[in-house]
């Protein structure tokens, strides 16, 4: 089944199918779950209004998490079993990865000056997912980096595997030492520990996001196909240009 979709044509006629359900469903779910949290769901009693940060910082914290995930095992694909778009997959993923995690650490701050008194600290959820931003951008600098594509392929694909254990840190980081953050209220082995009114909104921004990388990596899959057939008829080009020389040089010589 991996390996179905190798080719890059069969995989073009799947994502054509797929793109359009994900680029509705992606704003159906962002205005409706735009609507449930601005307008439908309560101000917290202790942080008021501001709360309503919340159904962008946690869905894009995440992604960032997702995100980091389906890179490492696109890479881990791409390594052990040469999937050719498999490592397509990853440099798509890597720069809607880093987005959202800036997006988390940007709202963050600005849900964490109001509630904490100060735009960040150095505590262990932030520091982890820091690294995780640069992380992405070391993995877009290597890949870009060398003159040899397989080169800067193997160097980002190892970097984002090693970077993988990052992930785990991130997301136990409130139960392993004593932090700002509050620990997990959605994702609890006894149920969530929020109202239905936020976890609504919650929810439903976290679907809009999903479908928001799905439609968005397969733009950019379908981007780097395209480039790489550009690449290839170029080279097929000056391959064929440098053969005419040569049979001309020939012919004049004969």
């Amino acid at each position: 089944m991996m390996h179905r979709f190798a080719n890059p044509t069969r995989f073009l006629r799947l994502a054509d199918v797929i793109q359009p359900w994900a680029a509705g469903l992606t704003l159906v779910f962002l205005v409706s779950g735009l609507y449930f949290a601005l307008f439908s769901s309560p101000a917290d009693y202790q942080q008021g209004e501001t709360v309503r940060i919340m159904y962008i910082h946690v869905p894009a914290a995440w992604m960032a998490l997702f995100c980091y995930t389906a890179l490492a095992v696109s890479c881990a694909v791409a390594l052990i079993w040469k999937h050719p778009l498999a490592d397509l997959a990853g440099r798509a993923t890597a720069p809607i990865g880093a987005c959202f995690t800036l997006l988390a650490l940007v709202t963050g701050s600005l849900w964490g000056k109001p509630m904490w008194g100060t735009w960040w600290v150095w505590d262990a959820r932030l520091t982890s997912v820091l690294i995780l931003f640069f992380l992405y951008l070391g993995y877009m600098a290597l890949n870009s980096a060398f003159d040899d594509p397989e080169r800067g392929f193997k160097a980002s694909a190892i970097l984002a595997l090693v970077g993988f254990i990052n992930v785990p840190i991130i997301k136990f980081s409130v139960d392993w030492w004593n932090t700002l953050h509050q620990p997990a209220s959605v994702i609890k082995m006894d149920g969530p520990a929020i109202h239905s009114s936020m976890l609504t909104p919650l929810i439903l921004m976290a679907l809009a996001f999903k479908a928001y990388y799905v439609w968005v990596m397969l733009l950019r899959i379908r981007g780097e196909i395209n480039a790489m057939k550009i690449r290839a008829l170029r080279m097929r080009q000056v391959h064929a240009a440098e053969g005419g020389d040569g049979q001309a040089v020939a012919g004049e010589a004969g």
